[in-house]
């Protein structure tokens, strides 16, 4: 492939992965399953589902809708315990889809290759790559369950791309390390990349991002453009 595009490739692999450990912690398919097997009951989805067919003008108060919902809501939580065994699938195609369409993912790819040409390019690849994999594991450490579902977005990579990855993902974060290996005028792309691929700004997330943004000889100003700039919160 090449470590421009294995960049991308990890990029959707780690928003699935922690899209799916968030989805996880949260309750997973069992909060669904238990919201729809409970649809009928007093404040359920069919109560929640009649109050805004009423509220949008549906003759009868909307008590045919809120009847219809406690009558199928059941059969739709059966249809997800018989889906769940998809559920990683579904996260992956989503996350690919949201990869796809990512103006964010579309500038990186302009920075890394317009008017820089073959190994620089493949250099900067390589410098985002390591940045992403320390940000990912700066709440702790990359699982098997999460390092199952990066690597299968791997699958187009070449083995020396695979092997990369794999020993970043079991290198120690050292965010000195990494500032001290990236080239001037790319500290912003770098800081980028660290900030894509954390689940949240606080915490170990944020105590990671700042060390880094300091290690990268970023301002308080410049670091806090960069999160308004991708719509994350500051550290």
């Amino acid at each position: 492939m090449s470590f421009v595009k294995t960049l991308a490739a990890l990029a959707i692999g780690i928003a699935a992965a922690k899209g799916y450990d968030r989805f996880r912690k949260a309750g997973g398919m069992d909060n669904v399953q238990k919201s729809l097997d409970d649809a009928g009951a007093e404040g359920g989805l069919a109560d929640q589902a009649g109050a805004m067919a009423a509220k949008l003008g549906v003759p009868d108060g909307g008590k045919a809708v809120r009847d219809a919902t406690a009558a199928y809501a059941p059969k739709a939580a059966e249809a997800t315990r018989a889906a769940e065994a998809g559920i990683d699938t579904i996260f992956s195609q989503v996350s690919a889809a949201a990869g796809a369409a990512s103006g964010m993912m579309s500038d990186w790819m302009n920075q890394l290759t317009g008017g820089v040409a073959g190994a620089a390019a493949e250099d900067g690849a390589r410098l985002m790559i390591r940045a992403m994999i320390q940000a990912a594991k700066a709440d702790g450490t990359i699982d098997d369950a999460e390092r199952a579902k990066i690597m299968s977005h791997l699958a187009d990579a070449s083995p020396e791309e695979r092997a990369f990855v794999e020993a970043e993902m079991a290198a120690p974060v050292d965010p000195q390390a990494l500032a001290s290996a990236v080239r001037d005028g790319a500290a912003g792309q770098v800081y980028g990349a660290a900030l894509s691929a954390v689940a949240a700004t606080d915490g170990a997330n944020g105590d990671y991002l700042k060390t880094l943004a300091a290690a990268l000889g970023l301002s308080d100003a410049a670091r806090d453009a960069i999160h308004a700039g991708m719509g994350r919160p500051p550290v």
